[in-house]
């Protein structure tokens, strides 16, 4: 099985050459993997950096590098799903660390029947300190993060989405390309598409890669924020490819609101109720993650977590307060 590798990066001059290390090290055979760069226009070397392991690496079956003009993530799928001539797909993320089996061990799974394959994605952190692994654990908290399977799950299974999964070519030439208005929810959008055209996307376990989580706390709060402002907005667009679960952060906020107004007018028992069950719930929680990695710095983990949801709940708050005046925008340009 031809498989076509791509990566999708912007000014990634510090991660790209580990993440590219990596594929050098797979163990599926060298001139079945397809390698498309896609460089967003970057302003440092990331390009330079591309076309280095271009020459260099003459094993595999092809490395191209490509131009993404549009900048944004799905464009930059787009290049990828537009010169790929594999049998599967798989892009990943320039953040993203891998075992020497992951390519082959999505192979596996699609030639087992499967349409699509995915895996675990745990967290880790570059330069570990108290206070990143503080923020790591956050992040790989359910309660920070999500509960979503590819995170926690060790059963194999079908799931609702997959975080860089492998695809088989028939699929994206049925369902189409990702659609370029959602350059953070272009893959909910994907997934409902896949579903909906009649694909199970198969959840492994034995398939795992890492991602690396924001090395501070405002770009930890700013990545929440922007994930939680696309929800918003994808809502006018594709308001099926969302769980319950997206929206959680955006009900404490709203109960934020209507309890603060009620006590304003001197009916503070549901404003009472509900801060002491969630403080309740966050520390609880901290508790729990403490015991798991005992760490002085997670004293903050209470206020990383409140933190986290207000930002993700605040950015789905905005984003569908300016839904409707995005979408007039989008029909004039149409237009």
């Amino acid at each position: 099985m031809l498989v076509s590798f791509a990566i999708v990066a912007y000014n990634e001059e510090k991660a790209l050459p580990k993440l590219l290390n990596d594929l050098s090290f797979q163990d599926y055979p060298k001139e079945k993997i397809e390698v498309l760069l896609i460089n967003s226009m970057s302003t440092d070397a990331t390009r330079e950096i591309m076309e280095t392991f271009k020459v260099q690496h003459t094993e595999f079956y092809s490395v191209s590098v490509f131009d993404n003009p549009k900048k944004n993530i799905p464009s930059g799928h787009n290049v990828a799903l537009e010169n790929a001539t594999g049998d599967a797909i798989i892009r990943i993320d320039a953040h993203a660390s891998m075992p020497s089996s992951f390519i082959s061990k999505n192979v596996e799974v699609l030639k087992s029947g499967e349409f699509a394959s995915g895996g675990r994605r745990p967290n880790i952190i570059d330069g570990a300190t108290s206070w990143k692994e503080t923020l790591l654990c956050a992040e790989q908290s359910m309660f920070g993060s999500s509960i979503a399977p590819y995170r926690n799950s060790e059963k194999k299974r079908y799931t609702s989405s997959l975080f860089c999964g492998m695809y088989r070519k028939e699929v994206y030439d049925t369902v189409g390309e990702y659609n370029e208005l959602l350059p953070r929810s272009e893959d909910n959008d994907m997934s409902y598409r896949m579903r909906k055209a009649g694909y199970k996307l198969c959840y492994s376990p034995d398939i795992v890669f890492y991602q690396q989580t924001r090395s501070t706390l405002p770009k930890m709060l700013k990545q929440k924020f922007l994930n939680g402002y696309w929800i918003g907005k994808t809502l006018g667009i594709s308001p099926k490819c969302f769980s319950l679960f997206h929206f959680v952060p955006f009900a404490f906020i709203i109960g934020i609101i209507l309890t603060s107004v009620l006590s304003i007018l001197n009916l503070p028992f549901l404003a009472n109720l509900m801060w002491s069950a969630y403080l309740l719930l966050v520390f609880v929680m901290s508790v729990i993650e403490t015991v798991k990695k005992p760490k002085l710095t997670n004293i903050f983990l209470p206020l990383i977590f409140f933190l986290l949801h207000l930002s993700y709940g605040v950015g789905t708050l905005i984003g569908i307060i300016e839904l409707p005046f995005w979408l007039i925008k989008i029909k004039k340009h149409i237009d």
